[in-house]
């Protein structure tokens, strides 16, 4: 650490003690080289994960856009925003976990249908209507048929039409 004054490279740590609800923590530090005193705050350092997609850009991963994905197919729905919630710290810990920093919203978009599966099946229907881009009545049918058929057993695979959940 440079001291912001004289650009000395050895202080020493006067205090230290943790701030902005135990996520960083503060440091006062007195420089060796011109003796002024300067603060300091130390943070965990977060991997980014970078989302690509579908027309080739790319946008830094945002768990709020998926929590605001659920809550719109699970408006007027019996599910509360806690579940929400969970649900989406789950998809952020599960894609932050794999070794490759990039995720297509093909995958984000598989993520959310296999949360919404287990909390609320209409819901499913209704983000995977959006986001697999139903055409027509059909693709409704048949995916809450192969629900009844399945029910919460259902294995979603990731493609862009009807053949969403396979039993």
């Amino acid at each position: 650490m440079k001291c912001p004054y004289c650009n000395h490279t050895e202080d020493k740590v006067l205090e230290s003690r943790p701030t902005r609800d135990d996520e960083a923590v503060r440091r006062r530090r007195e420089c060796l080289g011109c003796n002024r005193r300067y603060t300091t705050f130390e943070e965990v350092e977060m991997r980014r994960m970078i989302v690509v997609k579908r027309d080739g850009t790319r946008d830094e991963f945002d768990r709020a856009k998926i929590l605001r994905g659920m809550e719109t197919a699970c408006q007027k729905r019996p599910v509360s925003n806690a579940t929400l919630l969970e649900a989406a710290c789950r998809i952020e810990r599960e894609l932050l976990d794999r070794l490759d920093l990039e995720v297509t919203t093909s995958e984000i978009g598989e993520c959310v249908m296999r949360e919404l599966l287990a909390i609320d099946q209409v819901a499913l229907v209704r983000f995977a209507s959006v986001y697999l881009e139903f055409e027509s009545p059909t693709e409704f049918r048949e995916i809450v048929s192969r629900l009844k058929k399945g029910g919460q057993n259902s294995k979603i695979i990731t493609t862009k039409r009807p053949e969403v959940l396979v039993n």
